[in-house]
């Protein structure tokens, strides 16, 4: 695999045991995670060569964030350190009908520092094949924003593939910067739109459906409006309730339109990352499978991202292929 660049913040997770509330707890388990450090590590995982950039604290819990990338071979070479504390949210995991609860706090954290001048993309892009970027770090504070995109526009220069998770949330977008001007200027840069109906509806100012119909002709506006774009992919959840979920994924490529059987999740264990984890499946698969293919493999390494605690899909190569060969049953390696 050639080597995939990923930019954005680096967050610490702080949950209560179990599915305990916080008034119930008196202890806090702690994970790092960040929507582009978890498309990495899973990346990592499945035994790409992963960059990874960023501003993180310059104290111990950013040596210890450091120091969990390097853990799964990531590249931690173009980060930068900053006086500033690490970002933190906080995760009350639900159960069955009672959903799951999460506060930020990351609206003064090392990254809301990060400006153009602190990123030499010229050398963090150097080897680079595969560039990956999301709506959460432009949403975040202008700087972020700003490093993104000269990051892209040095990417694009240099002939990288460049895919898009534009991953919109209204509530993220408090300095000024119209969030759909911006989102629409960074995906003129992008080659690979993972994205669903919402996402493209907010860019276009569309209001499509959720039908195959629907999302095959918003996909056709959206790869007319943004011309680079050459294929859309969509995870597709459904939820019988907080512990048991169904996914599945569909895509047009310019050419066809197919999509995938649904995955039965019966038993949550966590479902933060889970859209990371099909991020990551999918670009894994496009180096190594064709379309069809690499979507199933994003579908199901999604699936599988639910079976693990914290923000990282740990699942290997193989057992992602499991998945697709049928081994769902949960039988007894040996």
């Amino acid at each position: 695999m050639s080597q995939i660049i990923t930019f954005g913040e680096v967050l610490m997770r702080l949950s209560p045991e179990g599915n305990k509330k916080f008034i119930q707890a008196n202890s806090l388990e702690f994970y790092f995670g960040g929507t582009e450090i978890n498309v990495g590590i899973s990346i990592a995982n499945f035994g790409g060569d992963v960059k990874h950039i960023s501003c993180i604290s310059e104290d111990f819990v950013g040596d210890t964030a450091i120091s969990y990338l390097r853990k799964f071979g990531v590249d931690t070479s173009a980060i930068v350190r900053s006086k500033r504390p690490l970002g933190v949210y906080f995760l009350e995991v639900g159960a069955v009908m009672r959903p799951s609860s999460i506060s930020y706090n990351r609206s003064h954290s090392s990254f809301s520092e990060i400006e153009p001048s602190m990123v030499n993309w010229e050398k963090s892009l150097e080897g680079g094949k595969w560039f990956h970027w999301t709506g959460i770090t432009p949403a975040l504070c202008k700087g972020g924003y700003e490093t993104l995109k000269e990051g892209l526009i040095l990417a694009k220069k240099k002939g990288l593939t460049i895919s898009a998770d534009p991953t919109y949330r209204r509530g993220l977008w408090k300095y000024g910067v119209n969030a759909k001007d911006a989102l629409i200027d960074l995906l003129n840069y992008s080659t690979i739109f993972i994205g669903g109906i919402d996402e493209i509806n907010e860019v276009l100012d569309t209001n499509f459906g959720y039908t195959n119909e629907e999302f095959i002709e918003a996909s056709k506006q959206l790869m007319s409006k943004f011309p680079s774009i050459e294929k859309v992919f969509e995870k597709i959840r459904t939820a019988v309730n907080s512990s048991w979920n169904k996914i599945r994924a569909r895509m047009w490529n310019g050419d066809e339109f197919r999509e995938t059987k649904d995955l039965d999740i019966t038993h949550i264990i966590d479902r933060i990352g889970t859209g990371d984890a099909f991020a990551a499946g999918l670009i894994y698969g496009l180096q190594h499978y064709n379309d069809v293919k690499s979507m199933e493999f994003a579908s199901a390494a999604s699936a599988l991202k639910h079976t693990y605690e914290g923000d990282v899909n740990f699942s290997s190569v193989d057992e992602v292929l499991g998945i697709l060969e049928g081994n769902i049953t949960g039988r007894l390696n040996r």
